[in-house]
């Protein structure tokens, strides 16, 4: 190569019987006779799919794609790798592409490709577990109309096709499917261990009586300004007698009573967390949850209530095996349904309540009732004072961690000797409580917050 571009420049170094010294030499046949090395083999085609699949295996999860854009083999043993996927386009699952691409999925999510939404607009929303985007013009039906979500025979349609491809299915999380689809994915996917459905009812619960090994369960029934659907008394007992493994129910939107809760703890025997998202339940329903005897962790998350009636102390009963209780944006304003709450879980250990309306000195003190709490979380609980704080805190014998976090009414400067002795002995205390006066602290000496006074101070006559 360097000789032949060597014999190349002698070929257009000017000769020195040029007639003239501005004449310009014809360059075309050097260039056209310009040979060029070979391109180098590529070596990755000694190896096997196998090792290259074990090669790429090890990389990050970040680099799945990049390396999917080398060549026609690289995406091909890409797709092979990837096992989770949320999709978008409804064709790209009906055309059967989905299933080249990607043979060996294990989740599959197809929400969003079964609702028709601009995928050019700007606007998004969000609300809890769903995210969609809309256009400009808002219909008074809400976010989403019926007519934006795809037909049940249509979507049962594609749950068949992925029953078929996907016989390893571990997770699906779908909308609008009828108890067909659902039929089918019982039977052709055995390993399925995790199902979330929206916007289904009751008799669609039938269809995933046959998936004997879910453990997993997330149920999205009413969605405010996106879509309702009615999960009572009669869907939770089909779930319950068909789904015996259960060990995580999420209810979201669901209605439901004191009967489709001792339903589920009777035959659900290995459930250990319960989850109830801005749950419509009767009321008494409190009084079934002594039924679920594995239980460990429950969680009450944008409820507007607790419990409108709880019933008598002496029907409540308790559960014995809980451990853990959260609270997230809730409302506590009914003080007689967080009092039962508080007895039914009175043997807890870890208390966790987080922006929570209404939980004022009167309505905390109720957690007084369990005795046995080791941790407790508070955060952006304003009403809660310091002296409501301490006369709970005081009562725990066993308490070993703490945690308050944007308590505004909790200040540093009420802290009695008694409280500032069990702080002393906490194996973990994290204390902000009063987000301004940290603000203040942090900015002290810096002249930040007085009036101007550091920066116009030249400008004063």
């Amino acid at each position: 190569m360097k000789m032949q571009l060597q014999n190349h420049f002698n070929l257009l170094s000017p000769s020195t019987s040029s007639p003239s010294p501005h004449s310009e030499p014809d360059l075309s046949p050097a260039f056209n006779s310009l040979t060029l090395d070979p391109p180098a083999p590529d070596s990755t085609s000694l190896l096997s799919d196998e090792l290259l699949l074990c090669i790429f295996s090890k990389l990050p999860i970040s680099r799945y794609l990049p390396n999917s854009l080398v060549c026609k083999r690289w995406l091909y043993l890409h797709g092979r790798l990837v096992t989770s996927v949320k999709l978008f386009d409804w064709g790209f699952l009906d055309s059967g592409r989905v299933f080249a691409r990607f043979p060996n999925l294990e989740d599959v999510d197809i929400v969003h490709a079964c609702i028709r939404s601009p995928r050019n607009s700007g606007i998004l929303v969000t609300r809890k577990a769903l995210t969609v985007y809309i256009d400009s013009l808002f219909s008074p039906n809400g976010f989403i109309e019926e007519s934006d979500v795809l037909k049940n025979s249509v979507v049962d349609h594609g749950l068949r096709l992925i029953a078929q491809s996907y016989l390893n299915l571990r997770r699906i999380a779908v909308i609008g499917a009828s108890e067909n689809g659902l039929v089918r994915i019982a039977e052709e996917c055995q390993t399925l261990q995790e199902l979330e459905l929206h916007c289904c009812g009751d008799l669609a619960l039938k269809g995933i009586s046959g998936c004997r090994n879910l453990q997993i369960v997330k149920l999205i029934g009413f969605v405010d300004g996106f879509y309702s659907a009615v999960i009572s008394d009669i869907g939770l007992t089909i779930l319950a007698q068909g789904c015996r493994r259960l060990v995580k129910l999420e209810l979201c939107g669901c209605e439901g009573s004191y009967d489709g809760i001792k339903a589920i703890g009777q035959c659900c025997q290995m459930l250990e967390e319960l989850t109830l998202n801005d749950h419509r339940m009767d009321g008494g329903w409190l009084a079934a949850l002594p039924f679920c005897g594995n239980l460990k962790t429950l969680m009450l998350q944008s409820c507007k209530s607790i419990d409108t009636s709880p019933g008598p102390d002496e029907h409540l009963g308790s559960c014995p095996t809980i451990e853990e209780l959260h609270l997230r944006r809730c409302q506590v304003r009914d003080q007689h349904g967080v009092r039962a709450l508080f007895m039914v879980c009175e043997a807890v250990r870890d208390i966790v309540l987080q922006d929570c309306w209404g939980l004022v000195d009167e309505v905390f003190a109720f957690a007084s009732i369990c005795r046995r709490v080791k941790l407790v979380a508070l955060e952006g609980c304003s009403l809660l004072t310091t002296g409501g704080l301490e006369s709970v805190l005081l009562c725990w014998k066993e308490l070993q961690r703490l945690r308050v976090v944007s308590c505004n009414s909790v200040t540093d400067s009420e802290i009695t000797p008694a409280l500032a002795t069990l702080f002393s002995v906490l194996k973990e205390l994290t204390w902000r409580p009063n987000s301004k006066a940290l603000l203040s602290a942090s900015l002290a000496q810096t002249g930040v917050g007085m009036k101007g006074g550091r920066f116009f101070k030249r400008l004063k006559p």
